[in-house]
């Protein structure tokens, strides 16, 4: 068995010649260090023309941006991979292709995508991507479906939920999703003018026990194998393809938790798009995140309910009729998840370009007023937004 070490650079081109699968490997030659500073080590290997022809991952045994007094397993790694690769099974134009693991050094060799672009840093320049919500939808629907009581043996579903239990990184969602904005903690970080809205949330009853609703549901409806961090900083786009990527956070959790990350986010691009761009693109680019929310879910719910009529193994849930009542539940979640995710990136410690990357200092504040605003609105409505353009219409409201 290997036994673990921090790669540097040279151990990263030394491991990609030996597991890379590429017929030439000793074309490679030296390794670029590109991870986003938050959790991991990860380089892009460079052949002698300075092409990228592969990607090796490491896990950290911290969290990189906090530093050693905040311990991670390592086991996050054989997480990551493997909820990739169980998505690869299903859904392989749009997931990351990992060609192999040590689970032992907490490292992942995968398919470079240097042709892609990261959506999250498209869409704060203000570009645009049509086939993405579409592509979003499609990956969801196929990943979620499949490794769902829908698709598996009850004994193969069980198998798999006891697989993918990942307990040190789900911890950091229930804490950063539904405990720390509301509360007084060290890790929340937003502006002193913020002070009163954000003190707001913590003496809502009504919103507080919403949120308590949202994270049992987290805890306890393992309905699907989740990507767990499906937001627009781990998905790549091109003009005609997606792929999904870091998939660290990887567990059987209800299947409205991711859609309502990818949502989310969307939405804290939409907050943040008149401090990023000019009034008239701004406004362009808000119409367009909103038709894509609408685009994702009713992709994700069609392809959904077709292969329910399809494929359903069980009896019970094969009834004409349950697949769109239990959709009608993914819904719901989705939208109070949704809420959850635009205040935890405002209030909390994981801050997103699409507001940070504002220069002018009071319109940064406003845009994250607008997020928190909206989150808090969504999370106390989710039961009373019927469909996709209702749920438009109460997002235009919210000023």
């Amino acid at each position: 068995m290997s036994q673990y070490r921090t790669f540097t650079a040279t151990d990263a081109v030394e491991y990609a010649r030996q597991f890379s699968g590429l017929e030439n490997p000793q074309q490679l030659t030296q390794a670029l260090e590109v991870g986003d500073g938050n959790l991991n080590l990860v380089f892009k290997i460079l052949d002698q023309q300075g092409k990228s022809r592969v990607i090796v991952k490491q896990a950290l045994p911290y969290v990189r941006c906090v530093g050693e007094s905040w311990p991670l397993t390592l086991d996050r790694a054989r997480l990551e991979a493997e909820t990739l690769i169980e998505h690869y099974k299903y859904s392989p134009e749009h997931t990351v292709h990992v060609t192999h693991l040590d689970a032992s050094l907490a490292v992942m060799v995968m398919e470079d995508l240097s042709e892609y672009k990261i959506w999250r840093g498209e869409l704060v320049a203000g570009k645009s991507y049509p086939q993405a919500a579409r592509q979003l939808g499609h990956y969801l629907a196929s990943v979620l479906f499949s490794t769902s009581d829908f698709a598996l043996h009850p004994h193969e579903k069980k198998a798999q939920v006891a697989r993918f239990i990942n307990t040190e990184m789900c911890e950091i969602t229930e804490d950063l999703f539904f405990n720390d904005p509301y509360i007084e903690h060290p890790r929340n970080d937003y502006p002193p003018a913020l002070e009163p809205l954000v003190a707001s949330l913590r003496e809502d009853a009504e919103l507080r026990i919403a949120v308590a609703e949202l994270k049992h549901r987290f805890l306890t409806h393992a309905e699907a194998l989740l990507h767990g961090d499906i937001h627009t900083g781990s998905v790549f786009v091109t003009d005609s393809g997606l792929k999904a990527i870091d998939a660290e956070f990887g567990y059987y959790g209800p299947m409205g938790f991711d859609l309502g990350t990818a949502m989310g986010n969307l939405l804290l691009n939409y907050c943040g798009v008149p401090g990023l761009l000019a009034p008239r693109e701004a406004a362009e680019a808000r119409d367009q995140r909103l038709a894509e929310i609408i685009t994702l879910w009713q992709t994700f719910s069609d392809e959904f309910l077709t292969r329910s009529e399809q494929t359903t193994r069980d009896v019970a849930l094969a009834v004409p009729g349950y697949a769109q009542k239990f959709l009608q539940k993914v819904w719901c979640d989705a939208i109070g998840f949704c809420g959850t995710e635009l205040i935890r990136r405002t209030v909390g410690m994981s801050h997103v370009a699409d507001i940070s990357n504002i220069a002018d200092d009071m319109m940064r504040t406003d845009c994250l007023r607008h997020a928190i605003t909206l989150g808090r609105t969504l999370i106390l409505a989710a039961g009373h937004i019927s469909d996709a353009e209702s749920l438009v219409a109460r997002i235009r409201q919210v000023a």
